[in-house]
């Protein structure tokens, strides 16, 4: 079996997922909003991907595990984490019809993968790769959908943290890191993704790992404050509309 402590880290990483899930759901539970519904969503489809890498390392790869380690990774790895943000900043209306909009594309990519012929020679024992697929042309949609996820999920993030950079507010400055946390921490899986499609799937579960640690970081920082500080209920991870 060639692998080394590196190709492990999903282990944790799905640990972690698990963990922030839970905390997303329960807030969900407690206050409400979609956004937090998608955020919750999203940590699942995150810790989903890591699960079934960890399993190709531990147990030994498939077609059908590298499929659903495809789908749940490269199609929903950012995406309902991205929606959240949509539909916290963005109008109801407007958020309804993006996500009406993009939901039908990736069921559509996803039948496409599963219904994609497999070549077996790229299909490694121990680690996953979007090579197996027979129609490449496939792994071209991705960028689009990845694009979308960098846009809201990412620029929601760096958004807020110049709003409360700016702002007078004493929690606003742990506000202002903790949502610049979650930028840089959403964007390290995508360039670790970029390098996996070289071949350097390792890149990948590294910045899996360190970024999602950063997005719980960054999510602990912008909530615990408006709760010691303001003695009122925490504010969102990327506005003051609530989370």
């Amino acid at each position: 079996m060639d692998t080394n402590l590196v190709h492990y880290l999903p282990i944790a990483t799905t640990i972690i997922s698990a963990l922030f899930c839970a905390v997303l759901v329960r807030r969900y539970r407690e206050r409400g909003g979609l956004h937090l519904m998608w955020w919750g969503i999203g940590m699942f489809t995150y810790g989903l991907g890591t699960a079934l890498e960890s399993s190709i390392t531990v147990f030994g790869n498939s077609a059908a595990l590298t499929k659903a380690w495809y789908i749940a990774g490269a199609l929903l790895g950012g995406y309902p984490l991205a929606q959240g943000s949509v539909y916290l900043h963005l109008k109801r209306k407007t958020a309804n019809v993006l996500t009406a909009v993009t939901i039908p594309l990736l069921v559509v990519v996803s039948a496409v993968i599963v219904a994609s012929p497999v070549l077996v020679e790229h299909l490694e024992p121990h680690r996953p790769t979007g090579a197996v697929l027979g129609w490449q042309w496939v792994r071209l949609t991705t960028p689009f959908i990845n694009l979308y996820s960098f846009v809201f999920l990412v620029g929601g993030a760096l958004y807020s943290a110049y709003r409360y950079a700016r702002s007078p507010d004493t929690a606003a400055g742990n506000r202002a890191v903790g949502n610049a946390l979650i930028a840089f921490g959403a964007v390290l899986p995508g360039i670790g993704g970029s390098m996996a499609k070289a071949g350097f799937v390792e890149a990948l579960y590294v910045g899996e790992f360190v970024g999602i640690l950063m997005i719980f970081a960054g999510y602990r920082a912008c909530v615990m404050p408006a709760t010691t500080v303001q003695g009122s209920p925490s504010h969102a991870v990327t506005s003051q509309r609530g989370a």
